[in-house]
């Protein structure tokens, strides 16, 4: 395991979260990553210095703590230039520097399993390195192991800039492949009648553990910051007989890097497409505002803060404050307090999903002749059929069917 020294820098003339939250939240990621907290360093500057990033000062304590502990690796809760990457490894000999972003990617590539995640995540690294291609700030001999370095490798990371873009255009590429193929999935959703339902929210909220709930899936969920990656889509049918499908999706994350959204829209795109968002909340977390805000920020890139949200407050196992819980049930919009992990509240929200898409179904009482009897297995396979009475020339039906269905029907 290698051992961290923790960097956090509060640069005043950017507003968000304090540092305190900042250096926290830069703990959760590193252990998600698998490196042990050996050191932390949390600073207050007022700009960057362009050499260092941190002023010489704070640099020399660094130097000392790194050498001290015998770190392995020095993390920063910031983004760094090449200069600054180069200059400051020149000061820290063998330990290597990694930014936040790089942190992220090393993450993401220990946990995306399918192969169009996997092509995300190197897509994304590599075009992060592409400009850092010079001097020893990513001197390519010593991208050998540990976080920040997991991904593409030496075999490509030995090439030079122009093999690079060539790997990155092929990538882009087949990333379009695939997203033809999610094109074609998504129609013969639509034929189905499938209403789509996407879980959204802060990494590590929850979001797993719920699908897993609403439809007895087995998907791994763990108690690490992008536990999981890839997208999945379970198929559930409501207590009216609409069939659904919920989408998990990747965990949100404060500040999450703009390049890096625009790397993952192609997992992300269905949160855009979606009929109805469920926006799952850590009730049990002291910053549950400032996770709702960095949600809402990460869905006004995507373009899908307008869509009919569903806030749900989950591990209120966790929590022992009833007059806060129903405070934050008012704040969040008639939030519905569930615990994913031992069922609490999950009845109700079945019945509010129901409630809001009451205005996909609809009654029919129609007659259908014995010849089109693919009418009535339509009926059968997408509704509620109330009543049935089957006649000489024809096959009477009372049920509840989509609306999409209907149009179908009737033609």
């Amino acid at each position: 395991m290698e051992k961290a020294v923790l960097v956090t820098v509060d640069l005043k003339k950017e507003r968000g979260w304090q540092a305190e939250d900042r250096a926290a939240e830069l703990r959760e990621l590193v252990r998600s990553s698998g490196a042990s907290i050996e050191g932390e360093i949390v600073c207050n500057r007022d700009k960057p210095t362009p050499d260092l990033f941190i002023g010489k000062g704070k640099f020399s304590d660094l130097i000392s703590l790194a050498h001290a502990k015998n770190i392995d690796v020095v993390v920063f809760n910031n983004d760094l230039t090449p200069t600054q990457l180069r200059n400051m490894e020149r000061g820290l000999g063998e330990v290597k520097i990694i930014d936040r972003t790089q942190l992220i990617l090393d993450i993401f590539s220990q946990h995306a399993k399918s192969m169009e995640g996997k092509i995300q995540v190197e897509l994304a690294q590599l075009e992060y390195l592409l400009p850092r291609l010079t001097g020893r700030g990513v001197e390519l001999s010593r991208l050998g192991g540990g976080i920040g370095t997991r991904g593409p490798g030496e075999k490509i990371l030995e090439h030079d800039r122009r093999r690079i873009r060539q790997r990155i255009s092929r990538l882009k590429i087949e990333l379009g492949d695939m997203g033809k193929r999610r094109q074609a999935l998504r129609k013969r959703r639509k034929d189905a009648m499938l209403t789509t339902i996407s879980i959204v929210g802060y990494t590590n909220a929850g979001k797993t553990t719920l699908l897993n709930r609403l439809t007895n899936s087995k998907k791994l969920a763990a108690d690490k910051l992008f536990s999981t990656l890839d997208p999945v889509a379970r198929s559930y049918t409501l207590p009216n007989n609409l069939k659904i499908l919920f989408h998990d999706t990747v965990g949100f994350l404060y500040d999450l890097p703009h390049h890096l959204v625009e790397s993952f829209k192609a997992t992300l795109e269905e949160v855009e497409r979606t009929d109805l968002l469920i926006h799952v909340l850590d009730a049990s977390n002291p910053r549950v505002h400032d996770l709702d805000e960095a949600v809402y920020t990460v869905l006004k890139e995507l373009n899908a803060d307008n869509k009919t949200i569903i806030n749900v407050l989950n591990k209120v196992d966790l929590m022992d404050n009833a007059p806060y819980l129903k405070r934050l049930q008012k704040e969040f919009r008639d939030a519905i307090p569930v615990s994913a992990l031992n069922g609490q509240g999950i009845d109700l929200l079945i019945d509010k999903i129901s409630g809001l898409l009451s205005s996909l179904v609809t009654e029919i009482k129609i007659e259908i002749p014995n010849d089109r009897m693919d009418k009535v297995n339509l009926i059968y396979e997408n509704g509620r059929v109330r009543h049935r009475e089957d006649r000489p020339r024809s096959v009477y039906i009372e049920a509840v069917i989509p609306v999409r269905l209907k149009k179908i029907i009737d033609a």
